[in-house]
């Protein structure tokens, strides 16, 4: 579905993403794990157009989203949700949700997925007249996620959900995210420095050190790597 080829980002004249090459199939859920300042939320950025690559390729199935503007990337079926969740915090939580779908014409599909995220999140349903802004971290990330789904995306980003959070709310996001890609089939691209979660989730995961991938295996293969235990897991 994506895949990004020798990519090389810059913020001025420090380069961020040094060559990387990353593959996501249809249906997976792909995690890339690795130290703050690896380059993790640069690849996120660069897939979305906020930070395009100075060189390289990113291609959506087949076709090349390099230098498109970020609402036109959303269009086609990108959605992102940022580390900090940047909702919008004077809104209400049912109007976060309606610049999710700011982009669509479908009135009666939206208002099935805006059934959907409140099933998925009874608490936002709960709150869908209250300020984004007076919500919990954990319920501001839901209406974060809620939104990018309200898109309807084909492939779903996510930037450090956990990050900030109670361990309970955590455990219950990746549950989450879990049943995302179970029930939707949506394609999920996660970066986190939670590694030991977001590996139990995921299929398949990359390593970033430094601007580039170091390492690509399976989930099952990554939780059991020394390497990677003793560097992202605590063990």
């Amino acid at each position: 579905m994506l895949e990004l080829k020798s990519v090389r980002t810059y913020y001025g004249n420090i380069q961020a993403l040094k060559g990387i090459d990353l593959l996501i199939n249809r249906g997976e859920i792909i995690t890339l794990i690795g130290a703050n300042g690896a380059g993790k939320s640069t690849t996120l950025m660069s897939i979305s157009g906020v930070v395009p690559p100075k060189s390289g390729e990113i291609t959506l199935d087949g076709t090349s989203i390099v230098g498109m503007d970020p609402d036109r990337i959303v269009s086609l079926g990108i959605s992102q949700v940022p580390e900090g969740r940047r909702i919008f915090p004077h809104l209400t939580v049912r109007e976060n949700l309606d610049l999710g779908a700011l982009l669509r014409k479908d009135k009666a599909e939206i208002r099935a997925d805006l059934d959907y995220v409140f099933n998925l999140f009874p608490i936002l349903a709960e709150r869908r007249g209250q300020a984004g802004g007076t919500l919990s971290g954990g319920e501001q990330q839901m209406l974060a996620i809620s939104r990018a789904l309200m898109a309807r995306p084909k492939l779903l980003l996510l930037d450090e959900p956990s990050l900030g959070l109670a361990p309970l709310i955590v455990q219950q996001i990746f549950e989450i995210i879990a049943q995302i890609n179970s029930e939707n089939g949506t394609t999920i691209f996660l970066v986190e420095q939670n590694a030991n979660q977001a590996l139990k989730v995921a299929h398949r995961g990359y390593v970033m050190e430094n601007g580039r991938i170091s390492l690509a295996d399976t989930a099952e293969k990554l939780l059991s790597n020394e390497d990677v235990k003793n560097a992202y897991l605590g063990v």
